[in-house]
């Protein structure tokens, strides 16, 4: 054969391999361009748009809630009992993950802060509410590495004096929500909300007894079963943490804890307005509930979770685990017995650093004591940890 032939001939078969090479591979683009697409598509279908309509009808019926609410406002005196969020209004608000956003915010302020970056972002958060930086044991914003040690920063010894002469003082920094006697074992959030003893403590089982509520006890039978003295009555103090405020709270009392119950709940917020609105917040959100005596009988006192609270730490307790998954914690409550004979129970002395928040939240004191307890506090007031909370029968004796 003529060599220029077979040079052809080779040449021919070379081109059409070559071409038969890049249809094969347009082809497998082009495969994959349309399955990637049609992946695509499935997703938008079946994912991207169902969430898009879901969060678009979600915000307007938020938008819905608060204009009722605000007509309700409008047409109904400052306490009426029409101000209080319906159960479908309730099931609604607690449908936002709560939960997740508190989980991602302390994720958030728990990332290091450059240095460079401290002053500017501290600083805008201490103005923003008005923080008291004098007060701080480490006033200078760029020691602090990130915005939850800032949350958690001590105070100067001696800017909190513990009031000698009272026996119930302050646990923390906030504003008086309500207080008062506990009545037919129900108590009062705010000005004309109530919310049910029983519902916040859980089966009265902390001194070994059956772990079973009664059945068919009443509201009253459960708050005079908590008396230790039965010629004594049950009080109650609710104290607002705003993200300003400082983040410790304090033995309010000289007491012993010996049981702990933490109930996991949600995470609603717990600011003022939420709880003229929502009958049983503090029923409804996580918390950590501390059982002892003291001097008068029964005392406890509960850090109550809320939105954006990181976490409650108890610096004896540490055991306690908050803000978690409701897989990790799926039971209603978890209780813990702190037992004389395993070195568990907690003694605290009244002023005695406690434990903290990771930014705002409440505290709820129950106690007994004698009939003749009043509280010197107001609604709405700010008060400092370490005031006295009642009047004392010497500081009587001397206005009388």
């Amino acid at each position: 054969m003529d060599p220029k032939v077979e040079r052809r001939s080779v040449s021919s078969s070379s081109t059409g391999e070559s071409g038969d090479v890049k249809t094969t591979i347009a082809a497998t683009a082009a495969a994959t361009a349309a399955f990637k697409g049609a992946k695509n598509s499935r997703w938008r279908r079946f994912i991207v748009k169902p969430f898009v309509y879901v969060q678009f009808f979600f915000g307007i019926g938020l938008l819905a809630l608060a204009f009722q609410q605000f007509r309700r406002k409008n047409a109904h005196p400052e306490q009426s009992p029409e101000l209080i969020a319906k159960d479908w209004e309730v099931l609604y608000y607690r449908i936002i993950p709560f939960r997740a956003i508190s989980r991602a915010w302390g994720w958030l302020t728990n990332r290091h802060l450059p240095v460079w970056a401290r002053q500017p972002i501290l600083g805008l958060y201490a103005r923003t509410f008005n923080c008291n930086l004098e007060e701080a044991l480490d006033s200078n914003l760029g020691n602090y590495s990130c915005l939850a040690e800032f949350f958690r920063r001590k105070l100067k010894s001696g800017v909190r004096p513990i009031e000698p002469a009272s026996s119930v003082v302050a646990p923390s920094d906030g504003t008086v929500l309500n207080f008062g006697r506990v009545t037919a074992g129900m108590m009062e959030q705010v000005k004309g909300v109530s919310y049910s003893l029983g519902e916040f403590l859980g089966p009265a089982y902390w001194r070994n007894g059956p772990e079973v509520q009664p059945a068919g006890q009443t509201e009253f039978e459960y708050e005079k079963s908590l008396l230790v003295n039965k010629d004594n009555d049950l009080f109650h103090c609710v104290i607002y943490l705003a993200p300003g405020d400082y983040h410790c709270f304090h033995s309010p009392v000289d007491w012993t804890v010996n049981f702990r119950r933490h109930f996991p709940g949600a995470l609603l917020s717990v600011n003022p307005s939420i709880a003229k609105w929502v009958a049983g917040l503090f029923s409804l959100n996580e918390r950590a509930v501390y059982v002892g005596r003291w001097a008068h009988g029964f005392f406890s006192m509960t850090p109550v979770g809320a939105t954006n609270v990181g976490s409650i730490r108890v610096y004896a307790d540490e055991k306690l685990r908050t803000n978690c998954t409701k897989w990790a914690l799926p039971l209603p409550y978890y209780d813990r017995y702190m037992c004389p004979e395993d070195s568990d129970e907690i003694p605290l002395q009244k002023g005695e650093i406690f434990g903290e928040f990771n930014l705002g939240s409440t505290i709820v004191l129950i106690f007994e004591a004698p009939k003749d307890f009043e509280f010197k506090i107001r609604p709405g007031e700010k008060i400092r940890m370490g005031q006295s909370l009642h009047f004392t029968h010497s500081a009587t004796e001397a206005s009388d």
